[in-house]
């Protein structure tokens, strides 16, 4: 059974908060189905990738292949667990092999 987790309301009025952060809706998802152990955490970016797009029936422009268009986000974090817990910023975004936005980073050290 193919699973994934998706967004379709973007500051509309039925979700006038929705900014198509699919970490955000990935988070949810993960706390609505208690899926709490780090490696689910760490698998569950294919909720919203790999699964998303098998969902949609993307096929043949979908994967890091020479020839398929490179739509694709960088974020400032050392793994992905780290990414979704400290709400990593999107440092570069990728639509079609064009970069449409940059971010800096900010620091941040957590003494926990």
């Amino acid at each position: 059974m193919n699973v994934a987790f998706g967004e379709d309301d973007i500051q509309d009025p039925w979700y006038p908060m929705g900014d198509g952060n699919m970490l955000d809706v990935l988070h949810a998802g993960l706390h609505a189905t208690q899926m709490m152990g780090y490696t689910e955490i760490m698998n569950a970016y294919r909720f919203i990738t790999h699964n998303g797009a098998r969902a949609m029936h993307v096929t043949d422009q979908y994967g890091l292949e020479v020839g398929k268009p490179a739509h694709l986000i960088l974020m400032a974090s050392d793994n992905f667990y780290n990414a979704l817990n400290q709400r990593a910023a999107v440092t570069l975004s990728i639509h079609a092999g064009r970069i449409i936005s940059e971010t800096q980073p900010a620091t941040t050290q957590l003494f926990i």
